[in-house]
């Protein structure tokens, strides 16, 4: 039997990657996909070997990940609930699918994660395993084993010498990539306190960025960033960019109790510099040049849409639907946005378009000879015609 694992190097799949190869006696290929983890990737392939990987697969994955799954989505101008750009939510598709495609290259049975049973993951993995091979066998460790608790897993590590730290558990739980760092569990379980300022690796805390203020532009064509500040680059280098301009100034940080859906509440610490610079320099550019009816109905479908990321329903007919639908409404927005960073925040300062739809001549409250401001009170008594029917209504009723 043959086995793909999505395998980082830590404690958890390190374990399942010794657990699987005794259950069930089988062969087990380690996969793990650079997504923008940085230094997490160093000695993985060795690690994995040694705890027994016959196969270790190391794929550099940032430019698939920017170009087809983190652009797409920020078309589509995806918020879950208080402000999660679905820094993790979208990655998971990106390494389910590839998890998938090395299985079948493989002729292996079986794919395995090291999702808990409690979590979002689980269901992100599965549903794209399904989608694209739904006969595939899924083995959930964590679901299935006996184990309990992080000291069970350090017993069984020491047991079999497995390589891993056995010291002391970080006070939380990190997942990085190239869009964001989540930071959830331990400490933040208490949603009272305030994250010690250690934690962050992406971006200065807002009191310690620069006194000065830092100007950026970013320009889109038909709703994708293609260049920051006059230069033209690639969606991965956007995001690189865009992540160093905006962590120098304590940009991106955001701090929820969000809905997960398998039904509890649970509170994330999220980093996200570029990704919140790439939305606010979209939305700007896309308010003088999307038709007003497109965007409130775009804007009315984004929370279900954000909703199908998050859940995990990437690769499924509805999500492509509205992709569909999205990239239709993202196709007038070509202008550039001006962007101030200052201590945290990002201010829109500026934005134009070549085919702009806001005009001067008539938003300004000068003379004009465009807009005749009589007409506005036959529109006004128009759209009012039923709310002055109902108060006479009510009148006549009370007599």
């Amino acid at each position: 039997m043959k086995i793909v694992l999505a395998y980082s190097g830590g404690l958890d799949t390190s374990v399942i990657l010794k657990w699987l190869k005794e259950t069930y006696q089988a062969e087990i290929i380690a996969f793990c996909a650079d997504i923008g983890q940085a230094e997490e990737l160093e000695g993985l392939e060795e690690k994995a070997r040694r705890t027994g990987a016959s196969k270790v697969y190391i794929e550099d994955l940032r430019d698939e990940f920017a170009r087809n799954y983190v652009f797409p989505m920020l078309r589509a101008g995806a918020v879950y609930e208080s402000g999660y750009l679905l820094g993790t939510s979208i990655a998971r598709p990106l390494i389910a699918k590839r998890m998938v495609e090395i299985a079948r290259e493989n002729g292996a049975e079986a794919v395995a994660h090291g999702a808990t049973g409690k979590g979002n993951d689980q269901v992100r993995f599965e549903l794209t395993a399904y989608a694209l091979e739904p006969d595939i066998r899924i083995i959930a460790p964590w679901r299935v084993w006996d184990f309990k608790s992080r000291t069970d897993l350090i017993a069984y590590a020491r047991q079999y010498g497995i390589p891993v730290p056995v010291t002391a558990a970080k006070p939380y739980s990190m997942d990085r990539n190239l869009l964001h760092i989540s930071y959830e569990g331990g400490i933040l379980e208490d949603p009272w306190r305030e994250p010690p300022e250690d934690m962050f690796k992406l971006t200065v805390a807002p009191e310690k960025a620069p006194d000065r203020p830092e100007y950026v532009e970013i320009e889109f064509e038909r709703g994708d960033a293609v260049a920051v500040n006059g230069e033209r680059l690639s969606p991965r280098a956007v995001m690189e960019r865009l992540n160093t301009l905006a962590g120098q100034h304590g940009v991106g940080r955001v701090d929820i109790v969000e809905n997960r859906f398998v039904g509890m509440k649970s509170r994330g610490v999220y980093e996200t510099p570029g990704g919140t610079l790439l939305h606010r320099a979209r939305e700007a550019v896309e308010q003088i040049t999307m038709d007003r009816e497109v965007l409130h109905l775009r804007n009315s479908l984004v929370p279900r849409y954000a909703e199908m990321v998050y859940y995990g329903f990437w690769f499924a007919p509805e999500r492509e639907m509205l992709q569909t639908a999205f990239d239709e409404a993202a196709s007038s927005v070509t202008g550039t946005a001006r962007l101030k960073l200052y201590k945290g925040t990002a201010t829109v300062v500026g934005r134009q378009a070549p085919r702009s739809l806001y005009d001067p001549e008539i938003a300004t409250f000068e003379a004009e000879k465009v807009y005749d401001q009589k007409d506005a009170g036959g529109f006004i008594k128009l759209h009012a015609l039923r709310l002055r029917q109902r108060a006479r209504t009510a009148r006549a009723a009370r007599g």
